[in-house]
This record gives C-alpha cells, sequence and structure tokens, in this order.
C-alpha cells in the first residue's frame, strides 16, 4: 500500500507541474509589432532588440512579434490598427504623428535642431517625454524615439545646390502639413505618397524626387533612380515607436514597465546603429554613382525660418519651440 501511495502521490506531483506550467504558459502575452522598413534598416534591428529584452525582462511572459516591410499596411493603416486594438504597436514618423498629437509638428519644423547632441537633449529630456503622450485621446501612446537622422532632398535629373534648384520639381512628403508647407517655402512641389510606393513613383516621373535620411535612401534602393543627393538636412524627424491604448492597457504594470525599460534600452542601442549605418549608407551610394552634395545650409534656413514665425499667433506651440531653442 505504501508503495502505490508513493506512486499515486509522484503522479499528483506531475500533474501539478504539468498544470503549473499550462498556467505559465496561458499568462504568455504576444505584442505584434508592424512597421513598413527592410529588416536591414537601423530602426528594425532596435525593435529587435527591444522584444529580445523584453523577452529576457519578463522571462519568456511577455513577446513580441515583428511584421516588417509593410506585411501589415502603410504607416497609417498600421495606426488605425493601434486604435482599434488590432495591432499592438508601429514605428511612425514624428511627422505622421503631428496628425494626431498637433504639437509634434515642432519635431518637424526647419533647422529646429542645432545639431544631434541638442536633438537628443530635446527628446529625452522633460519636452520629448510631454510629446510622447499626446496622442493618447486618439488612442496612441509614443515609447519612445528612434533616431532617423537629418532629411535631405535626392532628385534624378539636376542636383540640388541652392533653394532654386528646386523651383518647379515635384517631391515627395510624407502625409505631414509641416513638410508640405517646408518644402512649398522652399519653391518645390510637395506630393504626399506613401513610402512603399515612392520607389515606382520616382521610375515613372510621378515625383521628381524626395527627402529622407541616408540610410532610408540606401536601403530603399531609391539611389538606383535618384542619382544626386543633397545634404541640406532641413530637418532631423525622429521616429516614434507607438503603442495603442487598447494594447497598453491591457498590460499589467508590471509588464507595462518591461516594455518601457527595453523601449528605452533599444533607444541607445539604436544611435550607435543609426550612426554607423548612416556612414555606410553614403558611402555605398557613392559607390553607386550618386553624386553626394554638400549645400550651405544657410539659405535653405533662411528661406523656412518664416515657418517658425507662423506661430507666434499659437501660444503653447511658439513656447515649444521657445523652450526647444534654449535647450543647451
Amino acid at each position: 500500500m505504501k508503495k502505490r501511495t508513493v506512486i499515486v502521490f509522484f503522479l499528483f506531483a506531475i500533474a501539478l507541474i504539468a498544470l503549473s506550467r499550462c498556467g505559465e504558459i496561458s499568462k504568455t502575452k504576444t505584442l505584434k509589432l508592424a512597421h513598413g522598413l527592410d529588416v536591414s534598416h537601423p530602426v528594425h534591428k532596435g525593435m529587435a532588440f527591444m522584444a529580445e529584452r523584453v523577452a529576457e525582462k519578463s522571462g519568456g511572459r511577455l513577446k513580441i512579434e515583428i511584421y516588417p516591410s509593410q506585411q501589415l499596411g502603410t504607416e497609417r493603416q498600421c495606426l488605425e490598427l493601434l486604435q482599434i486594438g488590432s495591432l499592438a504597436m508601429t514605428k511612425v514618423s514624428a511627422a505622421v504623428m503631428e496628425n494626431f498629437a498637433p504639437n509634434i509638428q515642432v519635431l518637424s519644423l526647419p533647422y529646429i535642431f542645432r545639431d544631434k547632441t541638442h536633438s537628443h537633449k530635446v527628446l529625452d529630456g522633460e519636452i520629448g517625454q510631454k510629446l510622447l503622450v499626446q496622442g493618447e485621446k486618439y488612442w496612441l501612446r509614443g515609447l519612445t524615439y528612434f533616431d532617423a537622422g537629418p532629411r535631405s532632398f535626392y532628385t534624378k535629373d539636376r542636383p540640388i545646390r541652392t533653394p532654386d534648384d528646386l523651383k518647379g520639381l515635384k517631391i515627395r512628403v510624407q502625409e505631414s502639413v509641416t513638410a508640405i508647407n517646408l518644402v512649398r517655402a522652399l519653391g518645390a512641389s510637395p506630393t504626399p505618397i506613401s513610402w512603399g510606393e515612392l520607389y515606382t513613383a520616382l521610375q515613372q516621373g510621378v515625383v521628381d524626387g524626395a527627402e529622407n535620411n541616408p540610410p532610408s535612401f540606401y536601403t530603399s534602393r531609391h539611389y538606383e533612380v535618384c542619382k544626386y543627393y543633397s545634404l541640406n538636412e532641413h530637418t532631423s524627424v525622429p521616429d516614434i515607436l507607438t503603442i495603442g491604448t487598447v494594447a497598453w492597457n491591457r498590460l499589467t504594470t508590471q509588464e507595462q514597465e518591461w516594455l518601457q525599460e527595453a523601449a528605452s534600452e533599444a533607444t541607445i542601442y539604436q544611435r550607435k546603429l543609426w550612426a554607423e549605418a548612416e556612414q555606410h549608407a553614403l558611402e555605398e551610394v557613392k559607390k553607386a554613382g550618386v553624386e553626394v552634395i554638400y549645400p550651405d545650409k544657410a539659405p535653405f534656413a533662411e528661406m523656412t525660418k518664416g515657418l517658425l514665425e507662423e506661430y507666434k499667433d499659437r501660444h503653447e506651440m511658439y513656447q515649444l519651440i521657445q523652450e526647444i531653442q534654449t535647450v543647451k
């Protein structure tokens, strides 16, 4: 009888362990993250690093599945999926987010940042952190900023050495009022086109050029069509890692902490990758026959400074501009 009792107890213990493990498995939460970038892009690699850190911090109880290259839709479509809770996270340019949190426009203003160090201080500080949560009333919450570098013009048929060279050209822009106004102020015709359709639009002459950072110019292979890249660096619009408030509110406080910590760590990692990617991209496009131009930025800044002055009647925005300019 004793032997039988031991066997029964042993089997009971095994059953308890199995049930416990099943419980642990059932508690695993998976967050789907979709974006439009190629897997070689440093922003994608930053998000992949974040997924690794989340899994480590949570002991596998919180996981992130990443769907790159517009597998689940464009930036705007992904944002809409976030709002209804069908998707947890996406990477979106701050220029697109301004449609949901108007004060984020300040990050897209021309020459608002003196340099990269100034940009990081603003984004990592009180100003940047407040802006991240301003889209919550539209069910969108920013977790962190990823470095997307300075944006510059690339064109098919003629180089851009001064603002006058932009006159009459159709330039692709993001769906951003600020970006549209900037290109218009420089004398070109702004043409909003989704990122996934831009290569074909350049090939077919729907637009004469576009504006973006070196890694995006390289990984998109737009250099195959556009042989002039003018580093006027008119804006330094960051990417924002965004989570829908539907998904955020489903997480426990502990899970939110794990996710936020991992996102912050990924930012540091991604910035290092970005610096390397910028240098590599410029080297590669030069090898591919692209003429990289380093124009005087002063005329571009002069022609666009009026865009900042237009906010004088909007007290909150104008105060933000002044606060950013005084960050040291």
